[in-house]
């Protein structure tokens, strides 16, 4: 069996209440090896911490764009405190999840661009990788991308990439990886779908963003939900079928899509190699995986 790893997955979130073990026992068993769980505000730094450490997943920390508008001006002072405190933790794997979003009504733009740009400057002075927030914002986040970064290259992903061929490019000439979930299964998302079978298979990675971005099988129309239908939740247990869809749009193997997308996601963020299991992994294990040499 494929291994996987959902680099974006927000398992704190209330959505899952307290079945994060049996969603976590979902995942192993269709083979999702480890999530990254973003935080998105300082108050739940330590919940994201401390489900990573419990489960066996990874955890990023930082403030989401969303949610600059209850975040006060020394929010940024304990991120870098809460980073320094933990920077020797092997499960800190990025900052994030931070970025820009000129989509959701009502942020203050110069404040989520303030907010943006001195978290990149802490992901310089931590030597983090990033975990980027996109949405229509590929532009603004490339111009500070430069910026900050001064021609020096990037690690990390742009989450929930859903840019045109050319911002791809720029993305990609910068560092990150692009990450593909739950939208690439709509048949309707013809440009997403376009750049899923055409990019260079080094340049994906696989997410989630569970609970949210549901792929097709789950997703209920307005309609439906008006009928009293809930909207399906999504999970990590859904990526390997999210990366089949990825292999067919590309005419490859579901196991090739895998193999690469999981040493994608440890170029994006290193410390996840060492969280995957190398000895005694079966399934799981990088060398089967090929993605160290023996």
């Amino acid at each position: 069996m494929s291994i996987f790893v959902d680099t974006h997955c927000h398992l704190d979130a209330p959505e899952f209440g307290d079945e994060a073990p049996a969603v976590q026992a979902r995942a192993r068993q269709a083979g999702v090896a480890l999530g990254v769980i973003p935080a998105v505000g300082v108050f739940n730094f330590e919940a994201v911490r401390t489900l990573a450490h419990r489960q066996g997943d990874a955890y990023a920390l930082g403030i989401h764009p969303l949610f600059t508008p209850k975040a006060r001006p020394e929010d940024l002072d304990t991120l870098a405190d809460a980073l320094r405190t933990h920077q020797a933790d092997p499960r800190l794997v990025a900052l994030g999840e931070i970025g820009l979003d000129f989509f959701a009504p009502g942020l203050d733009d110069a404040k989520q661009q303030h907010f943006f740009r001195r978290q990149l400057e802490l992901a310089r002075d931590f030597e983090l990788p990033v975990l980027i927030h996109v949405r229509r914002s590929v532009d603004k986040v490339l111009r500070q991308l430069r910026e900050v970064g001064r021609g020096q290259p990037w690690r990390g992903i742009a989450h929930a990439f859903n840019g045109s061929a050319q911002q791809a490019d720029a993305c990609l000439s910068l560092g990150l990886k692009l990450g593909f979930g739950g939208a690439v299964t709509f048949e309707r998302a013809l440009q997403l779908r376009r750049l899923a079978a055409q990019l260079p298979l080094e340049a994906l990675v696989l997410e989630t963003d569970a609970p949210d971005i549901p792929p097709h099988w789950l997703y209920r129309t307005q309609a439906q939900r008006e009928a009293g239908e809930p909207q399906g939740r999504n999970e990590p247990a859904e990526l390997p079928r999210i990366a089949q869809v990825i292999a067919e749009l590309r005419g490859a193997r579901v196991d090739d899509v895998a193999i690469a997308t999981v040493r994608n996601a440890c170029e994006a963020m290193p410390r996840l190699a060492a969280l995957l299991p190398v000895d005694g992994g079966g399934p799981a294990s990088l060398y089967a995986q090929g993605l160290q040499q023996p």
